[in-house]
C-alpha cells in the first residue's frame, strides 16, 4: 500500500503566474459569457414585440451570434498564432463591445440581428484558451481548464436567476449596455492583470518553419474535435429534453426551473473534482477519460427512465453534469498539449467551431426525436448512443 502511495505522482501546486493567469482569464471568460447568457431567457420575447419581427428574423436574432462565432473561430485562432494572443483577444472584445452598443441603441429587429452578429464576430474562445495553455504547465492544465468550465457554468446559472428581474428593471436594451460595460472591464483586466510571458510559448515570430494549417487535422487531434462535437450535441439534447420533462412529466412551470438547475450544477462540482484529480495523477489518463464518457452516456440513458419523477431526474442530471464538467475541461486541456505550439490557437479555434456545430446539430436532431412516437425517451437514448463513437475515437495515448 505504501509503495503504491509513493509511486503516485504528487499533486502540483499552481505557480503564482499560473494562478494570476487562471483568475484573470477565467474572469474574462465568465464576464463575457454572463452577458450573452443574460439574453437567452429574455431575448425571444423581447424581439417578438419589435418592429419588423417575423419568426424567421426572431430566430436569426437568437442564432446570429452563434453563426458568426462558428465562422470566425478558426481565423481568430490562426491570427492569434501568428500575431499574438493578446492583440487578437483585444480586437474580439472591442467587437463584442461595439455589438453591445448597437444592441443598446436598436429599436427594430434588424438592429438586434446586426448587434448579435457583431458580438459574435469577437470569436475569442480559442485565443483565450490558447493563452491560458501558454501560461500553464501541461501537468496542471486540466485543472485550469476545469476552472474555466466551472466559471462558464456559474455564469449560466447566474444568468438564469438574474435575467428576469434584471430585464424588469433595465429592459433588454439595458442588458445590452451592461454587456458593453462588461466588455470594457474585460479589456482593462486583459491589459493590467493577465501575465505576459516573454518566451516562444507566447511570442512566436513568423518563420519559414511554421507548420501548415493541415497539421491541425492529424490523427492525434481529430478525436478531440469529434469529442467536443459529441459533448455539445449531448448537452443541447439534454436541454431540449429536460425542460419538457420538468413541465410535462413533473408539472414544474418554466419560471421555476432555475432552482433545479442551480442546485444540480452546484452539487455536480464536488463530483467533478475526483475525475479532474484522477486525470492529473493517474498513470493511465486514457482510462479516466473513457470513464467520463461512459458516465455521461449512462446518465443520458438513465434519463429515459428517471425523467418521470423529480428526484430521479435531478439526481441523474447531477451525475450528467459531473461528467460533463470534467470532459469539458479534459478535452481542451489534452488538445492544447497535443497540438504544435505554433498551431495551438488554430487547433483551439477548430475546437470552438466544433463546439458551436455540435450545439447546432443537437438543436436540430433533438426536436425531431422528441416529435417522434417515443418522445423524450428517443431524445435521451439518441444522445446516449453518441457515447459509442466517441469511445471508439479515444484510443490509447489520445486522452
Amino acid at each position: 500500500m505504501d509503495a503504491n502511495k509513493t509511486s503516485r505522482p504528487p499533486r502540483l501546486a499552481l505557480l503564482p503566474i499560473e494562478r494570476r493567469a487562471l483568475s484573470s482569464l477565467s474572469s474574462i471568460y465568465a464576464a463575457r459569457m454572463l452577458g450573452l447568457f443574460l439574453l437567452l431567457p429574455v431575448l425571444a420575447l423581447y424581439t417578438t414585440g419589435l418592429d419588423g419581427a417575423t419568426p424567421l428574423k426572431i430566430g436569426l436574432a437568437m442564432g446570429a451570434y452563434g453563426l458568426t462565432q462558428a465562422i470566425l473561430q478558426i481565423p481568430f485562432g490562426l491570427l492569434s498564432d501568428r500575431y499574438g494572443r493578446r492583440g487578437v483577444i483585444t480586437v474580439g472584445l472591442v467587437l463584442y463591445a461595439i455589438g453591445s452598443v448597437i444592441g443598446g441603441f436598436a429599436t427594430g429587429i434588424e438592429g438586434v440581428i446586426l448587434a448579435r452578429m457583431v458580438q459574435g464576430a469577437g470569436a475569442i474562445s480559442g485565443p483565450v484558451s490558447a493563452l491560458l495553455a501558454d501560461l500553464t504547465r501541461p501537468e496542471v492544465r486540466t485543472r485550469a481548464m476545469a476552472v474555466i468550465g466551472i466559471s462558464i457554468g456559474g455564469s449560466f446559472t447566474v444568468s438564469l436567476v438574474a435575467a428576469p428581474p434584471l430585464e424588469a428593471v433595465i429592459g433588454v436594451r439595458g442588458i445590452f449596455w451592461a454587456m458593453a460595460v462588461l466588455a470594457l472591464l474585460c479589456l482593462v483586466l486583459l491589459h493590467t492583470t493577465v501575465p505576459t510571458l516573454e518566451s516562444a510559448a507566447s511570442a512566436r515570430p513568423a518563420t519559414t518553419d511554421r507548420p501548415r494549417f493541415s497539421a491541425a487535422f492529424t490523427r492525434a487531434l481529430v478525436p478531440y474535435y469529434v469529442g467536443v462535437f459529441v459533448l455539445n450535441v449531448m448537452l443541447t439534447a439534454a436541454f431540449v429534453g429536460v425542460p419538457h420533462a420538468l413541465v410535462d412529466e413533473i408539472g414544474i412551470p418554466l419560471a421555476q426551473h432555475w432552482k433545479t438547475y442551480l442546485w444540480v450544477f452546484l452539487g455536480s462540482v464536488p463530483l467533478t473534482i475526483p475525475l479532474v484529480l484522477a486525470s492529473e495523477r493517474s498513470g493511465s489518463p486514457v482510462a479516466v477519460m473513457r470513464l467520463g464518457v461512459v458516465i455521461i452516456g449512462l446518465a443520458l440513458a438513465a434519463l429515459t427512465i428517471t425523467h418521470h419523477g423529480y428526484w430521479g431526474l435531478a439526481l441523474t442530471l447531477l451525475v450528467f453534469f459531473a461528467a460533463f464538467n470534467y470532459l469539458e475541461a479534459r478535452v481542451p486541456a489534452r488538445l492544447s498539449q497535443s497540438a504544435p505550439a505554433e498551431l495551438r490557437g488554430a487547433a483551439l479555434g477548430i475546437f470552438a467551431t466544433a463546439q458551436f456545430l455540435g450545439a447546432f446539430a443537437g438543436g436540430q436532431f433533438a426536436p425531431l426525436l422528441y416529435a417522434s412516437h417515443w418522445g423524450l425517451a428517443a431524445v435521451f437514448t439518441g444522445a446516449a448512443l453518441l457515447a459509442l463513437p466517441w469511445l471508439f475515437a479515444i484510443r490509447p495515448g489520445r486522452a
